[in-house]
């Protein structure tokens, strides 16, 4: 199972999120940067991961809740999809 850690601070606002979300979880070069993509990629992707998240307090503090949409999204996605695990560090 390939572990990979979201770094909470490294996502500021929308652009940089996806950017980073992009790289840390080797989306495809078609990714469309919204969570829409982020979905489809997670919920057809079967290779076993898990996901964990620090710093989530600077995750939260993005402009338009954007961090909290974030965070659902791969709650739902690893509810959705039984190869991926979602662990938040508080």
């Amino acid at each position: 199972m390939k572990v990979i850690l979201l770094n909470g601070a490294k996502m500021r606002d929308r652009e940089s999120t996806h950017d980073y979300l992009k790289r840390k979880l080797s989306l495809p070069d078609y990714y469309g940067n919204n969570l829409d993509a982020l979905w489809d990629c997670l919920t057809a992707d079967f290779s076993p991961k898990k996901i964990i998240i620090y710093n989530l307090d600077k995750l939260i503090e993005t402009p338009d809740s954007y961090g909290e949409s974030i965070i659902s999204l791969l709650q739902e996605a690893a509810r959705d999809n039984e190869y991926i695990e979602v662990k938040i560090l508080k």
